[in-house]
């Protein structure tokens, strides 16, 4: 049975798991695989890695940091960062990685949504889009480099052709709500889900389950996903790995369903 999906996100820089704000000031929270490690335990519902400095300095994906993860991920893996031909997808795949996430390279050549879908299966590809949001136009526009360069790409305009393209599920990340843990952006949400039927999970703002079950209560099924609330404790945000226990996400789950049967 399809549920909703809580996903923690991690983000990698100089070799070590940090944390932003906006796309910016990096802050050392721990090492990668010990995280993977906790979460193990906590079983979480899958994870996702991202190398934050890949793409912009121009260096291939970390191989030897995928092999570590793969191997000691004992939860469904998606990894980014740096991804720029259908070669590289398919040696992360052959690595144990179960989804491979593209994002500055696909946006530039979309082209490359659909060599990799053909090779690895449509399931395996994640698209991610960082997205701000204009507030005197209330339009959206993509961004790519962490943040730093606008496409002048509509994201809803852009999900038709990945979908088309055969992506298999999307992320969204709100570059404007990113580490300041004050809620998705649920008009983001809206406007994508009318948009497309493909698997969206959002990432960018939660601050606390409340969030996420908003999120749950307007989508149903939707992903939601986070770093900060995943890598922090209380308001002076001291770092602590953390998940929903089974109980807090059996009651997420049930209020997707309730969502779905109206």
């Amino acid at each position: 049975m399809l549920r909703p999906r809580i996903t923690p996100c991690l983000l990698v820089h100089d070799g070590g798991l940090v944390k932003t704000v906006g796309f910016d000031n990096p802050k050392y929270v721990g090492d990668p695989i010990n995280a993977v490690k906790i979460f193990n335990e906590k079983e979480v519902d899958e994870i996702i890695v991202v190398d934050i400095d890949a793409s912009v300095k121009g260096k291939s994906p970390d191989y030897a940091l995928i092999k570590d993860l793969a191997v000691e991920c004992r939860m469904p893996l998606c990894y980014g960062g740096g991804i720029k031909t259908v070669e590289q997808v398919e040696e992360i795949i052959s690595l144990g990685v179960e989804k491979v996430a593209v994002s500055s390279a696909a946006i530039r050549d979309p082209g490359l949504i659909a060599k990799a879908a053909a090779l690895v299966g449509n399931q395996s590809i994640v698209v991610v889009m960082d997205v701000k949001k204009n507030h005197s136009t209330s339009s959206y526009e993509i961004f790519v480099h962490n943040g730093r360069i606008g496409t002048g790409l509509d994201p809803m305009q852009f999900v038709e052709a990945a979908e088309h393209l055969g992506a298999g599920e999307l992320l969204i990340n709100s570059i404007d709500r990113d580490g300041r843990m004050m809620g998705y952006d649920v008009e983001l949400a809206q406007r994508l889900r009318q948009t497309t039927s493909l698997p969206i999970t959002m990432l960018g703002g939660a601050g606390s389950l409340s969030d996420i079950g908003a999120l749950i209560d307007s989508f149903g099924i939707i992903g939601a996903a986070a770093g900060s609330l995943f890598v922090f404790k209380g308001k002076f945000r001291a770092v602590l790995i953390n998940y929903p226990s089974r109980l807090e996400k059996d009651a997420l789950i049930q209020r997707s369903q309730q969502v779905a049967a109206r």
